[in-house]
């Protein structure tokens, strides 16, 4: 059929030719070779990037949306913008939440790593020699 097309336009038929191209197929790392802390910092890259495509997307249809309700002057026009509006709203604040979170579980992780905790200490002696020691400690503090 393509070639009666072609002499009827008075083309020469192009050959076609088919190149089978090798799939290469993407190999994900499996989760036991990624750290806890890097596959959580990458949970937190992606969560962030699917945020951000989420609220421009909403804005783009929240401005289409709302120039369709300026034309049509229809009540459920309005309400879709407002509602459109709502979960850009929670969005954001859903974004901010999750960069404090992740802020403050930085901070808590480097505080961790540089206190000492010392857990069942016992002191062998008398009361009087704890009180002393104890005084001993406040009198260095103050000075």
């Amino acid at each position: 059929m393509a070639d009666e097309i072609a002499k009827s336009l008075g083309l020469d038929p192009i050959e076609a030719e088919v190149e089978i191209m090798p799939v290469s197929r993407q190999t994900t790392p499996s989760l036991a070779n990624i750290d806890k802390e890097n596959q959580a910092e990458q949970d937190y890259q992606y969560a962030r990037e699917n945020f951000y495509n989420v609220i421009e997307t909403g804005s783009k249809a929240l401005e289409d949306m709302l120039d369709l309700a300026k034309a049509s002057e229809h009540p459920r026009a309005y309400e879709v913008v407002s509602t459109i509006m709502k979960t850009l709203v929670d969005a954001n604040k859903d974004l901010v939440s999750m960069s404090e979170k992740k802020a403050e579980a930085v901070k808590t992780s480097q505080e961790g790593d540089s206190k000492n905790v010392t857990n069942n200490n016992l002191f062998v002696g008398s009361t009087s020699e704890l009180q002393q020691m104890l005084k001993d400690l406040r009198n260095n503090e103050s000075t």
